[in-house]
């Protein structure tokens, strides 16, 4: 059987990382979970991360 699923490596990481920071965990936490530092994670998530911040301020 096929599925879309996963089609690019590491597509269910990337979207279990945006889930994580929509959900409001600690961007430093979501960092330690995937793997890598919180600048990597500010490289390629800023949009959602910026997202984020923006609806905690509001």
């Amino acid at each position: 059987m096929t599925t879309p699923l996963a089609k690019v490596p590491y597509s269910l990481r990337h979207a279990g990382v945006s889930l994580w920071i929509k959900a409001g965990v600690d961007p430093v936490e979501v960092a330690r979970r995937a793997g890598h530092s919180p600048a990597v994670l500010w490289k390629f998530y800023a949009k959602i991360l910026r997202g984020h911040q923006d609806a905690s301020t509001a």
